[in-house]
């Protein structure tokens, strides 16, 4: 049966949060599986589902196969599946079969006909794209929910996935987890100026990359490769009016201009202005704190540098303290063994006095 527009809706707008524990899974499985081919692994995700949001907290892996001339030829053993379900119900009740994963890291043409069989045991059954060799910077999963698209051309109906934003999200002791594996990896000499910076630059080319998506996407549409979408084309219309007109008016051909046009240059120059000042304080902002930092990296250096010669002339003193001791050491040595050496001769003096004495006798 066809989904319909308010259905639609209700599975794009779902959040879709998925735990750190299952992209380690995935990698694991991917890593005993797959690592070093072009085939791709296939497990079942297990979580809770209550209409609108949909959280994703363990999995495991599914033997599967499939012929990589003929994409249409593929097995996918369902009896794993149920019996494996079944044991994790038994471990938490909680944590039901709410769809399927694979590691892409792009949709396939047979994707559908698997989405079908996993229909079997939830009814809108979730598909994530967990790409375990992410070549950008950003978020490795995509979340997908399988609908039946009506064509304005009032051709028969056509099955499609439906893009639905997910994230990264973690529980607390997760959370420890995740910091205590990420702390190996961590740059420590990296600092929070540096930081800062690779997350704008990562936000800067995450927009490019949306925005070159939305470009290819109108340029499909325009050549027919695609149906309209309403419901795109409509967020792409509310996105542009967010957009300030700074189009600069074209003249008339009797020179003059109406108040409107007046009115929208003034505007123009009024944004640009604006803009401009915005844009000169965060520049001398920015330059100021890098200023800053320079001084404190250089004062960083030198109270480095002082505290270098400051152990260096510590280490001196005592060499030359340990010196003295030892040099003080063995000249009371020498006394005691001198001092010794005079008590052992005074006695042999007066033996001899004493045999002197009797030969005098």
């Amino acid at each position: 049966m066809p989904a319909t527009t308010a259905e639609t809706l209700s599975l794009v707008t779902r959040n879709v949060s998925v735990a750190p524990l299952v992209l380690l899974s995935v990698a694991d499985h991917y890593g005993r599986s797959a690592k070093g081919t072009r085939k791709r692994v296939i497990g079942v995700l297990l979580g809770q589902n209550d209409g609108k949001n949909v959280r994703v907290s363990n999995s495991f892996a599914v033997p599967f196969e499939e012929d990589e001339k003929d994409p249409s030829v593929w097995f996918l053993d369902h009896n794993y599946v149920e019996s494996m379900n079944d044991m994790f119900k038994k471990v938490n009740a909680r944590e039901k079969l709410i769809g399927w994963y694979h590691s892409g890291p792009k949709l396939r043409a047979s994707d559908l006909e698997i989405n079908e069989l996993f229909k079997r045991y939830t009814p809108h059954p979730l598909l994530v794209i967990i790409d375990v060799q992410p070549r950008d910077v950003g978020v490795p999963t995509d979340a997908y929910f399988a609908v039946e698209e009506i064509k304005d051309d009032g051709t028969t109906t056509a099955k499609t996935f439906v893009h639905t934003p997910s994230i990264i999200e973690a529980e607390e002791a997760e959370e420890i987890g995740v910091e205590h594996l990420l702390r190996d990896i961590r740059d420590v000499a990296v600092g929070t100026l540096s930081t800062r910076i690779t997350s704008q630059l990562q936000s800067l080319q995450g927009l490019h990359l949306r925005l070159r998506d939305i470009g290819q996407y109108l340029q499909k549409v325009i050549d027919g490769d695609l149906p309209v979408n309403h419901a795109i084309l409509g967020n792409l219309q509310d996105v542009f009016n967010l957009l300030p007109n700074l189009s600069t008016p074209k003249p008339s051909l009797g020179g003059a201009q109406s108040i409107s046009a007046q009115d929208n240059s003034e505007l123009t120059r009024a944004m640009s202005v604006k803009t401009n000042d915005q844009l000169m304080a965060i520049y001398l902002s920015s330059l100021i704190r890098a200023i800053t930092a320079f001084h404190d990296l250089i004062e960083n250096k030198i109270q480095n540098r002082q505290q270098a010669e400051e152990k260096e002339n510590g280490k001196k003193e005592e060499e030359k303290e340990g010196e003295k001791k030892e040099g003080e050491a063995e000249k009371e040595g020498e006394k005691k063994a001198n001092g010794a050496n005079g008590a052992v001769k005074e006695p042999e003096k007066g033996k001899e006095n004493e045999k002197g004495g009797k030969k005098k006798s």
